[in-house]
């Protein structure tokens, strides 16, 4: 498949998580505007680091007047399981350009690694960095218009909405269809409980420290079978 076919395919398959993206990228501007963030700080910030969950936390942060080194380093740490999601696509995106590693980092995203990662093991005639491209690319414009227009409404949403509510439901869609055997529900399952006991920890260790868990369980089960 070509690469612009591929393309089209990426933006066809992250259309349906779109409606998740949406509310998130609102619960950002609206939590950048509620803690006292400008407009158009808020607004880049959405280019310049492209993470809903580290923007969401380092706006909080800096509401309370934390240390800009503690909001720098809370945002590293949140952002240190695309690490793990880098790892995992390098297999599939060999022999790309300097400037397609460089584009490719900047927009990996949880949902466009779950759906690439998914559509990779089945559809082997894919143009690989294209369909990459392609999911993530509708995700980076989704997430721009929606985190924009969240800022820019600011405090005039309804808490009745419930906005976050979204949030882990778009995760869940883009869990459920990676859970074909065992070995996979065995590491979702271990890693949502330590989430859950580790929730408390500082800097959302707790959610690194359970991803951790969950790949130890994982390849220890894949090394017994």
């Amino acid at each position: 498949m070509c690469i612009r076919s591929s393309i089209v395919e990426g933006i066809r398959a992250t259309a349906p998580i779109l409606v998740g993206v949406v509310p998130f990228g609102m619960i950002y501007g609206v939590v950048a505007v509620s803690e006292g963030l400008d407009r158009l700080p808020a607004i880049l910030m959405s280019s310049l680091v492209f993470a809903g969950a580290s923007q969401i936390a380092a706006a909080e942060l800096w509401g309370q007047g934390a240390p800009f080194a503690i909001v720098v380093a809370t945002g590293l740490v949140i952002n240190l399981r695309f690490l793990m999601y880098s790892a995992s696509l390098a297999p599939h995106m060999t022999g790309l350009s300097t400037w397609q590693r460089w584009v490719g980092s900047y927009l990996l995203t949880d949902q466009a690694y779950a759906v690439s990662v998914i559509r990779f093991q089945d559809h082997t005639e894919l143009h690989r960095f294209g369909f990459y491209f392609g999911s993530s690319i509708v995700l980076w414009t989704t997430w721009q218009a929606s985190s924009a227009l969240g800022v820019i409404v600011g405090l005039q949403v309804p808490a009745s909405w419930g906005l976050e509510f979204s949030v882990p439901l778009m995760f869940l869609a883009l869990l459920v269809p990676t859970l074909r055997t065992s070995t996979p529900v065995l590491v979702a399952v271990v890693s949502g409980v330590a989430a859950v006991v580790l929730h408390g920890l500082p800097m959302h260790l707790g959610l690194m420290t359970a991803a951790a868990i969950g790949l130890f369980v994982g390849a220890v089960r894949e090394r017994a079978a």
